[in-house]
């Protein structure tokens, strides 16, 4: 029976397992997506559910991480913001990768090319008007939302898979066996696809981490801000918003969210770079060095 992994791949599995980062981040993550798959069937308490007679309790039996300014359980306000930060997450991503991936490709293949120029000024547009800014513009002609959220983190991780993509697949592109298959009559495509593509698919992995956290980082803000996420929907963001009201009498309402948030990103971030050594050793030979 042929193996599930070829050796080198378990090799450096095993290699990142071995990697603090890779695990500490792997861990984190996996807490973050196990709470957000557990908010989807079950939640200590309702999340629309009110008890006056709980209004900023401390935390208890009955309420582990206390109750907000309207009686709702925090706890069960953290998981069901974990659904919302990596709904909004997962989309914005795929996203960008699915979209901005294929243009940056397409770009180093023509580079050089009307093509690449206007696929370049465009992203250097795109850079131009920030996640936020673009939300703030999205909201003032359509209204806040959760989709305006994700449209806005969307377009601009397209930008940034674009530039990604394009930058490794010049370095792929420079190889001997990408013009040995050119010179054997494969087209532009056909080596974009079956020889460039999967050489860069490690990086945009990483890639793909380190804009995760980033879309939970802008999804936070702009539902502090009141463009993102809307109630009756928890959303981490929503939650700190609430919680300043409180700063100074009530501090543990900004802890547990502002915490949340911390770990998931700092998850994710740690995640990515153990991946990213796991994936390419020679990063770690040349710290070493």
């Amino acid at each position: 029976m042929r193996p599930l992994l070829r050796p080198p791949t378990r090799a450096r599995l095993a290699r990142g397992r071995r990697h603090p980062s890779f695990a500490i981040g792997g861990a984190l993550t996996i807490l973050m997506l196990g709470a957000a798959a557990l908010a989807a069937v079950w939640t200590p308490h309702p999340i629309d559910g009110v008890d006056p007679l709980a209004r900023l309790a401390a935390p208890s039996l009955a309420h582990p991480l206390g109750a907000d300014h309207f009686g709702r359980d925090v706890l069960s306000l953290i998981l069901a913001g974990a659904q919302t930060s990596v709904t909004v997450g997962l989309i914005a991503v795929g996203l960008g990768l699915g979209v901005g991936a294929p243009l940056g490709l397409a770009a180093a293949m023509r580079r050089g090319r009307p093509l690449d120029a206007a696929i370049g000024r465009t992203t250097d547009l795109i850079f131009a008007f920030p996640a936020v800014l673009t939300a703030v513009l999205i909201a003032a002609v359509y209204g806040p939302g959760a989709i305006n959220a994700i449209v806005a983190i969307g377009i601009f991780n397209i930008a940034v898979f674009a530039r990604v993509a394009r930058g490794a697949a010049i370095g792929v592109a420079a190889r001997p066996f990408v013009a040995a298959a050119a010179a054997i009559g494969r087209t532009r495509a056909q080596i974009a696809v079956i020889h460039v593509a999967p050489n860069i698919a490690g990086v945009l992995i990483v890639q793909a981490t380190i804009q995760f956290a980033v879309a939970i980082l802008a999804e936070a803000g702009l539902s502090y801000l009141g463009l993102g996420v809307q109630p009756p929907q928890p959303s981490w963001g929503k939650m700190l918003a609430d919680a300043q009201t409180y700063m100074f009498s009530h501090p543990l309402q900004a802890v547990f969210p502002g915490l949340a948030i911390m770990l998931a990103v700092l998850g994710l971030n740690l995640f990515g770079d153990g991946l990213r050594d796991a994936l390419d050793p020679r990063l770690k030979t040349l710290r070493l060095g």
